[in-house]
């Protein structure tokens, strides 16, 4: 069939294969994407970072990505070095230095001279950052509510595989389009 020509009522419209299109996952073929993790990945990072950064809207000192990571380990690890917090975080030193200033600055964290190394600093966490990983810890604990349609077996199986990659790849490090 061919086309509808504008001002020709004579002749049938050919529908292209994306008119009318219903989206499933049945009917959509994602070519090689539909095998490829970091596809999924990616897309998956988006959806769970619009709702996160929703969660936290009204929080302004915990916008950007790391900086919850970085509260709940200084908290929990007292003197831990910035060099840490950048492997946990896959983040480089220079985005963790920007990272940490700004929430020195918010009053979340202190830094202190290294005790066995003068050129390295110690973080530590504020009495104001205590009392706000209270609120976020909260919000992490109720963002299980965005997957409530998966059920727990299925959440626990894929947390056990997203644990399993994610500490393969903090403890090996791959360069960018390179193996390990």
């Amino acid at each position: 069939m061919e086309a509808q020509l504008p001002g020709d009522g004579e002749r049938q419209e050919e529908l292209w294969p994306g008119e009318g299109l219903v989206l499933s996952p049945e009917a959509l073929d994602l070519d090689v994407l539909n095998d490829t993790f970091s596809f999924f990945v990616r897309s998956l990072s988006i959806e769970v970072s619009r709702d996160w950064d929703a969660r936290i809207s009204d929080i302004d000192e915990m916008r950007g990505t790391g900086k919850v990571t970085a509260l709940f380990l200084i908290s929990k690890y007292p003197g831990i070095h910035p060099s840490v917090i950048a492997q946990v975080s896959s983040k480089d030193r220079a985005e963790i230095a920007r990272l940490l200033t700004g929430m020195e600055k918010a009053g979340l964290i202190y830094r202190k001279a290294g005790r066995k190394d003068s050129r390295s600093w110690s973080l530590f966490i504020t009495e104001k950052g205590e009392s706000l990983l209270g609120e976020i810890r909260q919000r992490v604990r109720d963002s299980r509510r965005f997957l409530a349609d998966i059920s727990d077996d299925e959440y626990d199986q894929a947390m056990t595989l997203l644990r399993k990659i994610y500490w393969r790849l903090v403890m090996t490090p791959r360069p960018p389009g390179g193996q390990p």
